[in-house]
Parts: structure tokens; C-alpha cells; sequence
């Protein structure tokens, strides 16, 4: 167990006040290293980001560091200005050597697009990309993005939506001399209301990416020809020698699937001969390839790799191309289930192959270091979707990079050669670490847990074979927040049957917060999360620690052996009133693709069961008070929280929900994703496939609309009328009949919301309405003797 018991943060006021003051923690999002003179000292750039609740918006900033290598090895860090905020930036990148930094920004007045270049002294280049007419919007975040440097700082290589012609305004034809030619009319006819596909939810301005070169010593901009025309380009970098361009391609025939949150879309790595207009396959055929990394000697391209179909999240495989053969190994394998012996050894650090013990050491407080060891462990597979950036270390042999391990995201040192993995932060009590940066074999990494906020953190990566234990030295260390204590619980199914199946017999995970004030029994808030193949990790989420800081306990769930679930529950989710306890059910990502693949054709039953299941033990072995459940969730994990309603209808006192999945058939013909219906229910898709009666009948009686009648729960609803992903109109359809039977129902529209009703605003609304409704119907809470507020 790890808890937070540093005095001075009390919490002044109610649900609102405590929200507010526990956002103001900075999220570290972009780190990059330049070297100074000698080699010896280092200048860190980080960029931050915060809410700022009373102007709503997201406040942006910069952070300068000077780290410094020490006589005996280790680093010594310090900051060397004051933080200055980030204005209209949309993408930076820095040069391979660090001596300049190419800007995109957004002109306030004329919203054009604005590609400049920084060096020490000052701005060398500035280009109006809008200006120019070669392209529409640039590429700024999402799968496609990407702003690359070629080896010889001359040219970027970017993303952008593919212009389109602008059509002229109806012609008055009453007005003299307003007449336009028969031959504009004869090119436009027809062409104004063509519907032109995109990408789904949170992919919505994302129709046709192309990819764009500017040469800086001319000022040129150019398209790049060359990729065929059933593929959309994104993630793209220079190939060695700068003589081509190295890219992800997706398939978008004969239509396009929704790619937020898909890993499992047909993609494949390409290389495009900037001289030849040649177009090589690099990756497998009819693969689902993404995030390629060149190695720094320009030999090795490392890069992740699944299968196309199937669940929409899953574990990859790290392949790895040579580039003068053009052979392809895969480095690490899909794991099924993490067993022990199932790799090779992986020395003593552990996690993979082989599982030794993986010591580890980490920084507690910013003047000493603490080695902590970690327990036996098994490598439990890839699940990021996403490499670091700089990942590979000096040797062009080793990468970092972070992927959720059952509870935890990891950082994973991989040697490419032997084919080991070795876990560089189990046993920390950090429960979530990602790695910024690695660059000249310096690790820059942020680490943070259920009670304790983002530090920065850096590290000397030893030579091969000696890499534990790591020295961290905390740059910008934040203090843990008083009141809060975590612990994971483990639950195992009880068996089925005679021989029960493996997946009957898989361990899940639960996280569970709880406030430190002595006040017991406290409510508890059930959290089943989305996806449902996701990961609730033990990182620092503003809205949990602020339920405990409020007297509440929180649970959150994930799968052992087949990580279950870890509940997603954005900032906006979390409502503060009573213990929330998030569910990772059996389908989750972090712990073998056979527990993922354990829920197809089983939705509905085995993840409600298993939601259930952590509840009752939680209830059994914690001091919670049985008679004041609630339940919080979003997506499909609403999906699950509405069936628990309709299972026990006098358990829970309160619901609120998100973006809710209530009436499977219908989602078909209005969500971004229709395959998944079919893949949920253990059903193959194709594109072409039209659905029978009796599929329908089958999802119809999968879905808590065709029982909702049972519900008598109190639910507040709370929707984006721009969901891609699940039509609001599913959590309408839900509310009317809520009502009609006299249920209590409360629906919030949220106009410009997505599925994951982000932004600073949406989400602080959310909170504040949630928290309201859950105390309004488990009851307001009181003070303890400390003045910390107790259920």
C-alpha cells in the first residue's frame, strides 16, 4: 500500500473547490534534450499543460532545465528560468542536434498556419503554409500527425488535410451581369454536397492526409507524389541518407472505419524513393503496422505491429527491419498468457522472458534515492500504440519504452539482439512511468501514482547488461497529496464446470483509493471502464484523488494474467461522493491477449460478472458501507453499469453515466466502429456484410434497453451531441423511457462534446454535475474532527 500523508493541502470548500485545486498539478507533455559544449551539461525544454478553470481554457507552458553529469557518474539537475507560457503553438519539434526548433503556430487574427523556425539567434525562417494554397489544415495531433527533421536540418515533413476547391456562393441570377460561365457551372454541378468520408470520432477534419515537404534553404513547399491512392499517409520520417520518406499507410477501401482507439485497422510501413517516386512495402502484407522508429545509426527500424480485425485494441508484436537487407525479425511476440520461463531470461532485472526479480530504484524524495524490489514477474506483452519519439539509446541495440504490465505502466528496456526485455521501473511505488526522451543515453521520464502528481525524473542508461539498478534524480519533483491511500486488490473467479476454460479461471486486479480520515464506512463508487479493451493504470487522476481527499473510497479494476480492463475514467467522470471503485473485468488490455480475446461472444455477462465479483470482495475484506453503492462510468463500461441496474435493482443508490451503450442493434448504422458489434459477439465482419434477423434479435437481447424497464436506480445521463463513437441518441432513448416509468433521469447535452467529452470546460461541468447528483442520492458528506470532509 502507498499513501500520501504530507500535511498543508487541506481541502477548502466542497466538490468544486477541491477539484479545482488539485488540477492545478501541470501534466508533462513534450521533454527534448540539446548538449552544450563538452558534452558534460545538458539544457532540458519540457512542455507543460494545466486547466485554467476561470478563463476555460488549457494553459500551456515552457520549462528549462541545466543537467549536469557528475564526477561519479550520476546527474546532477536545476532549473535555469522561470516557466514562460506557450501562445497559439499547435506542434514543435526539435533538430537532431538541438540546435533548432521548428514551430507551428496559428496567426490569432488571420487563423493561418505559420511553420517557423528557432535557433540561438532567434527566428531564422517563417513560412505561411495557408498562405501558399498547397493544402488544407495541418496535421497537429491524432495517428496521422507527425513534424520531422531530415538528417540535415534543410527540410520538415509534415502532415495535411488534402485542399479541396472552395465553391462559389449560389448565383443571384436576377442580378445583371452576376452570370458565371457555362463551363464553371458544368465543373461544379453536382460537387457542392458530396459527402467525403473521415475518420471517425475525434478524426472528424480527417479525410485525405498527404504529405508535405518544406525545404527551408529555398522556401519551397511540396506535396509528395508517389502513394497509392488507397492509402492514407501519416506518422512519417526520413529515411537514412534523407534519400526518402518512411510512412504508415492506411487502407480506406472500400470505406473507412473509425481509427481513434483501433489499433487493429489494415496499415503497413511503406518507404517512398524521393528519386525513383518508388513506393516499397517494407512491413508484413495485410498487417496493422504503425509507429516507426529509425535507429541513430540509420541500420535498424524499429516499429509495432498487430493483426487486422478482432478486438479493437490489442497486444503487439516489436518488429524490427534491417535496412540494407531488408530482412524483418520480430522481436517480441504476441504474449497469450505471461507465464513465467515463457521468454528467455532476462537477467536480474526481470519482467519478460524468463522472469527474474526486477529490482528497481527511484527517487522518493529529491535528496536521496531508494532501491525497491520488485516482485517475481512475467513479461506481459505490448500494448502502447505509440513509441517514444527518441527511444532507441546510442548503441542503435537498445529502446525504451512504456506499455501497461498488469496495475502499472512500465518503462521496458528492449535488446533488440537478444531479443530480452528488462523492466526498469517495477517495484517503484510509482504506478505509472513514460519515458519523454532518450537521447545520448539520458532518460527523461515522468512518474506518478494515485496519490502523487507528475514528477520529472531523469536517468543515466548504463551499457548493456548493466542497466540495474538506475539512479533517477528527480528534476521537478511534486509532493504527494495528503489524505489518499491506494492498495490493489486481487480477484480470481470462482471456476465453472467441470474443466473450466482458461479465461474461467484468470485473477483480475483492482485498484483501490481510499481517504485517510478514520471515518469508516465510507460509500463506494463503481467504476467499470470503457473500451472495453483498455487499461486503468495506477497513475494520478485530479478527480480520484479528489473523491478521497473528499471522504470517498475509490476502486479501480484491472485483469490479472489477462489484464483486466483498467477502468478509463477521465476527469470529467469522476465524481466526488463516494468510494469509486473501477473495474478492469477480464478484457483488458496489460495482460495477455488471451484475456482480451476471453470476452468476444461474451459482453454483457462475463465483464458484468466480473464488475460484481471486485465489488463483493471489496465489500468483504474493506471497510465500505454496503448500503451505499454507486455506480460511475462511461461507454462500455456504462454498457455494464446499466446491466448491473437491471441485475440487482435495489443495489446501487445513484448511477451517472457518460456516452452511455444502451441498445447494441442500433449503434450498426450511427457508430464510427459498426465492426465492433459483430466482433463482440464472437461474429466475423467484412465490409460488405448486411445483418440477419436473428443477429439483431441477438444484440437487442445483449443490450440494457430490452430490460431497462427493471432499472430503478436514480441515472444522470451526460452526452456529446457529436459522438462518432455511441450516438447520443442511445442515451436519449434511454432517458425518455427512464421517465415514462418514473425513474429519476437527468440528461446533459453537451453541444459540441465528443464520445470522450474532453476540454477544460466540458470536463470541470461534468465533474460538478456528477458529484452533485451522486451526493444528492447517497447523501452529503460530513466532517470528521480533522475538518476533512467524510461520507
Amino acid at each position: 500500500m502507498a499513501t500520501g500523508n504530507q500535511p498543508g493541502m487541506e481541502a477548502a470548500g466542497g466538490p468544486a473547490a477541491c477539484y479545482r485545486e488539485l488540477s492545478q498539478f501541470p501534466a508533462i507533455t513534450r521533454a527534448a534534450l540539446g548538449a552544450a559544449a563538452g558534452g558534460q551539461t545538458f539544457l532540458l525544454y519540457t512542455e507543460c499543460s494545466r486547466p485554467d478553470l476561470p478563463r476555460r481554457r488549457l494553459l500551456r507552458f515552457s520549462r528549462h532545465y541545466s543537467v549536469r553529469r557528475t564526477d561519479g557518474g550520476g546527474l546532477a539537475a536545476s532549473g535555469t528560468a522561470l516557466s514562460a507560457g506557450i501562445h497559439n503553438q499547435l506542434l514543435s519539434q526539435d533538430s537532431p542536434t538541438g540546435q533548432h526548433r521548428a514551430v507551428l503556430s496559428r496567426c490569432p487574427r488571420q487563423g493561418h498556419e505559420l511553420l517557423e523556425v528557432w535557433d540561438s539567434g532567434g527566428r531564422s525562417h517563417s513560412v505561411d503554409l495557408t498562405a501558399l494554397g498547397k493544402h488544407g489544415e495541418v496535421y497537429t495531433e491524432g495517428p496521422f500527425a507527425c513534424l520531422a527533421w531530415s538528417q540535415s536540418e534543410t527540410r520538415l515533413l509534415y502532415v495535411a488535410e488534402k485542399g479541396r476547391p472552395k465553391h462559389r456562393p449560389p448565383c443571384p441570377w436576377d442580378v445583371p451581369r452576376a452570370a458565371r460561365s457555362t463551363e464553371e457551372d458544368e465543373d461544379e454541378e453536382g460537387e457542392q454536397f458530396l459527402y467525403h468520408e473521415d475518420w471517425g470520432e475525434a478524426l472528424s477534419t480527417r479525410s485525405v492526409p498527404i504529405l508535405c515537404v518544406l525545404d527551408l534553404e529555398s522556401s519551397s513547399l511540396s506535396v509528395l507524389e508517389g502513394i497509392p491512392e488507397h492509402l492514407s499517409p501519416g506518422q512519417a520520417l526520413w529515411s537514412p541518407g534523407d534519400r526518402g520518406v518512411v510512412f504508415v499507410g492506411w487502407w480506406h477501401e472500400p470505406f473507412r472505419l473509425g481509427l481513434n482507439a483501433c489499433s487493429n485497422r489494415r496499415s503497413e510501413i511503406f518507404h517512398l524513393d524521393l528519386s525513383s517516386g518508388c513506393c516499397e512495402l517494407l512491413s508484413a502484407e495485410n498487417g496493422a503496422a504503425c509507429s516507426p522508429r529509425l535507429s541513430p545509426d540509420g541500420q535498424r527500424l524499429l516499429y509495432l505491429e498487430g493483426a487486422v480485425g478482432g478486438p479493437h485494441r490489442q497486444c503487439l508484436r516489436l518488429c524490427m527491419l534491417t535496412w540494407q537487407t531488408r530482412q524483418t525479425v520480430t522481436v517480441l511476440d504476441v504474449v497469450q498468457e505471461p507465464t513465467e520461463g515463457e521468454h528467455s531470461t532476462v537477467g536480474r532485472a526481470g519482467c519478460c522472458q524468463g522472469a527474474e526479480t526486477l529490482p528497481s530504484q527511484m527517487p522518493t524524495t529529491p535528496s536521496a534515492l531508494a532501491q525497491h524490489s520488485a516482485p517475481l514477474v512475467a513479461f506481459a506483452g505490448l500494448y502502447t500504440e505509440v513509441l517514444p519519439p527518441r527511444c532507441w539509446a546510442a548503441d542503435s541495440r537498445r529502446a525504451v519504452l512504456s506499455t501497461p504490465q498488469r496495475s502499472r505502466t512500465d518503462l521496458l528496456l528492449v535488446d533488440t539482439e537478444a531479443a530480452t526485455v528488462t523492466n526498469l521501473t517495477a517495484g517503484s511505488p510509482e504506478g505509472c512511468w513514460e519515458l519523454l526522451t532518450l537521447q545520448w543515453d539520458l532518460l527523461v521520464a515522468t512518474c506518478s501514482a494515485p496519490h502523487h502528481p507528475p514528477s520529472l525524473v531523469v536517468a543515466v542508461l548504463p551499457p548493456a547488461g548493466q542497466e540495474l539498478p538506475l539512479r533517477w534524480v528527480p528534476v521537478e519533483d511534486t509532493p504527494t497529496v495528503p489524505g489518499v491511500t491506494w492498495k490493489t486488490l486481487t480477484v480470481r473467479p470462482s471456476c465453472s464446470g467441470q474443466s473450466p476454460a482458461a479465461h474461467d479461471t484468470q485473477d483480475f486486479e483492482a485498484l483501490l483509493l481510499s481517504p485517510l480520515d478514520g471515518t469508516a464506512p465510507h460509500p463506494l463508487i463503481v467504476c467499470p471502464h470503457g473500451g472495453p479493451h483498455a487499461v486503468f493504470d495506477a497513475r494520478w487522476r485530479p478527480s480520484m484523488a479528489a473523491l478521497c481527499r473528499l471522504g470517498f473510497a475509490v476502486l479501480l479494476g484491472e485483469c490479472w494474467g489477462a489484464r483486466g480492463c483498467v477502468v478509463l475514467c477521465p476527469t470529467g467522470d469522476m465524481a466526488p461522493t463516494a468510494p469509486i471503485s473501477p473495474v478492469n473485468y477480464r478484457g483488458s488490455l496489460g495482460f495477455g491477449q488471451a484475456s482480451i480475446s476471453s470476452l468476444l461472444s461474451r459482453v454483457g455477462e462475463q465483464d458484468v460478472a466480473d464488475t460484481q465479483l471486485a465489488v463483493e470482495q471489496a465489500l468483504h475484506s474493506e471497510p465500505l458501507d454496503p448500503h451505499r453503492l454507486a455506480l460511475l462510468a462511461g461507454s462500455h463500461g456504462a454498457f455494464i453499469a446499466l446491466h448491473l441496474l437491471i441485475r440487482e435493482p435495489e443495489r446501487y443508490q445513484a448511477c451517472a453515466l457518460r456516452g452511455p451503450v444502451s441498445n447494441l442493434p442500433a449503434l450498426l448504422g450511427t457508430s464510427d466502429i459498426p465492426d465492433w458489434r459483430y466482433t463482440s459477439l464472437g461474429l466475423p465482419y467484412s465490409f460488405e456484410r448486411v445483418p440477419r434477423a436473428e443477429e439483431v434479435a441477438t444484440m437487442l437481447l445483449r443490450s440494457p434497453i430490452a430490460q431497462a424497464a427493471q432499472v430503478r436506480t436514480p441515472v444522470l445521463l451526460c452526452v456529446g451531441a457529436r459522438d462518432r463513437r455511441v450516438s447520443p441518441t442511445q442515451a436519449l432513448e434511454l432517458y425518455r423511457l427512464l421517465r415514462a416509468r418514473g425513474v429519476p433521469a437527468r440528461l446533459l447535452w453537451y453541444p459540441e462534446g465528443g464520445h470522450a467529452l474532453t476540454g477544460v470546460e466540458t470536463e470541470a461541468d461534468v465533474f460538478k454535475n456528477c458529484a452533485r447528483w451522486l451526493l444528492q442520492h447517497l447523501g452529503q458528506p460530513r466532517q470528521d474532527r480533522t475538518g476533512q470532509h467524510s461520507p
